[in-house]
C-alpha cells in the first residue's frame, strides 16, 4: 500500500492510495474518506462506483459526498473504473477499455489479462481496506451510470455483504442497450450476460434490503440507460425501494451532487440501524 495523498476534510481525512491488485495484474488507485469517528473505532463503509471515462477522482472531487458522510459518521470508498498501465489494452472509443471496465471479469482477449473488475471490487479492494478502521460487516454500495450498473449487479449478487443499494442514472438494462451489448460482447463474448444486468437481476432475485434510484428526466442518455425497465422490474417484484425521476436534471455530476445528501442519508439509515 502506498499513500498518494491525505488531506483533512470535514474533520476527517480524504486519502488516495495505490496497491497491487492480483485480479487486475497492475497497481490500482482508490480514494478513501474516513470521518472523524474513525479515530476512535471502526466505521461503516459506503462504496461509490463511478461511470464511463472516470477515475477514482471524479466523484471524490465533484460529488460533495464527504460533507454528508462526515455528518453521518460513515466512510466512503472511491475505486477506479478499470485497470491502468502501459501494458493494459485500450480502445479508441471512450466506452471500452481504460475507464470502462464495466465491473465484469473479462474472458475474451485482449481484455482477459487485466480487466477483472468484478474480482477487484469484491475481493482485492476489500483486502486492501483491511488496513483501515472500517467495519466491513456494515457495507453499502452506490454508483453513477456504469457505476450504478455495477452497484446494482454486485449488490444483488452479494446481498449478504451489503445492507443497501442506490444508484444515480444507472445503465439499467445493459443486455438490451448499446451501453452494454458492446462491452459485454467484447469482455465476455457469447457467455450468459444475465448476471450483469440490473433489470434482469431485479426480476430474478431482487434485494433483501432497501434500494434507491434517482434518474434525471432530462438525461441525454435515457435511451441507453433504459430506466423504465428497472422501474417496472422493481414495481413487479414489489421491491423495498424508491425510483425517482428528477425533473430537469441531466447525466452530469451536478445531478449527482444535487441528490448526494439523500443517498448518504438513505445508506446511513441502513448502516447505522
Amino acid at each position: 500500500m502506498k499513500t498518494v495523498s491525505e488531506n483533512r476534510a470535514f474533520d476527517g481525512t480524504q486519502g488516495v492510495y495505490t496497491h497491487a491488485s492480483d485480479a487486475c495484474g497492475c497497481d490500482m488507485t482508490f480514494g478513501l474518506f474516513l470521518p472523524e469517528e474513525a479515530q476512535y473505532g471502526s466505521v461503516p463503509v459506503l462504496t461509490y462506483l463511478s461511470g464511463l471515462t472516470c477515475t477514482h477522482a471524479n466523484a471524490m472531487e465533484k460529488s460533495g459526498a464527504q460533507r454528508w458522510a462526515a455528518e453521518a459518521g460513515i466512510a466512503l470508498v472511491f475505486p477506479d473504473t478499470s485497470p491502468r498501465g502501459e501494458d493494459v489494452p485500450d480502445d479508441d472509443a471512450y466506452d471500452l477499455g481504460k475507464g470502462a471496465g464495466f465491473y465484469v471479469n473479462a474472458t475474451q482477449a485482449p481484455w482477459n489479462t487485466h480487466f477483472k473488475m468484478w474480482d477487484y471490487i469484491t475481493r482485492d479492494l476489500p483486502a486492501a481496506l483491511a488496513e483501515f478502521p472500517l467495519d466491513m460487516e456494515r457495507q453499502a454500495i452506490t454508483g453513477h451510470s456504469m457505476g450504478g450498473h455495477g452497484a446494482l449487479t454486485i449488490g444483488m449478487t452479494l446481498p449478504e455483504r451489503f445492507r443497501s443499494i442506490s444508484a444515480f442514472a444507472p445503465i439499467a438494462h445493459p443486455t438490451a442497450s448499446d451501453w452494454g451489448k458492446k462491452q459485454l460482447s467484447a469482455y465476455l463474448g457469447d457467455a450468459d450476460w444475465d448476471a450483469h444486468d440490473g433489470t434482469l437481476l431485479m426480476q430474478g432475485v431482487g434485494f433483501d434490503g432497501p434500494v434507491l434510484i434517482d434518474q434525471g428526466a432530462s438525461d441525454q442518455f435515457l435511451n441507453l440507460l433504459q430506466p423504465e425497465s428497472l422501474a417496472h422490474a422493481m414495481a413487479e417484484r414489489r421491491q423495498d425501494g424508491v425510483f425517482r425521476m428528477q425533473k430537469g436534471y441531466d447525466h452530469s455530476y451536478y445531478f449527482v451532487a444535487s441528490f448526494m445528501e439523500d443517498h448518504i442519508a438513505f445508506h446511513a439509515e441502513a448502516l447505522l440501524a
